[in-house]
């Protein structure tokens, strides 16, 4: 049977970072949707148009640059959970919980990055 992107692990943790992130920023005062939750939003789904492409490249190099993409994604996303803390916008929880699905992406995309290093 054939693979699908859906067999990949990272799609799944990241598609529960989606989920939750997109959960928590309807919580965020309204004067914040044009701006940062906007940024955040932008962030995810570009990085989720990074996995799809990576997945979907033939050329090693060209699955590295779309790997270091979504690298550079989560680091955004890290300094978007950090931001929102201090704001105030999330509680300690919500920015643990967010650090723990971010994490559990590194991790993955650090997995995929060795596969590929490896071929």
């Amino acid at each position: 049977m054939k693979k699908t992107v859906e067999d990949i692990k990272i799609y799944h943790t990241y598609i529960d970072l989606i989920a939750y992130i997109e959960m928590i920023t309807e919580k965020y005062p309204k004067n914040t949707k044009l701006g940062l939750v906007s940024k955040i939003k932008e962030t995810l789904y570009d990085g989720m148009k990074n996995i799809l492409s990576a997945y979907k490249a033939f050329d090693k190099n060209d699955k590295l640059n779309y790997l270091n993409e979504l690298d550079i994604n989560l680091k955004l996303l890290k300094v978007f959970a950090r931001v929102s803390y201090k704001k105030k916008y999330i509680n300690v929880k919500n920015y643990e919980a967010w650090s723990r699905k971010l994490n559990n992406n590194c991790m993955s995309l650090g997995g995929w990055i060795n596969i590929c290093l490896k071929q």
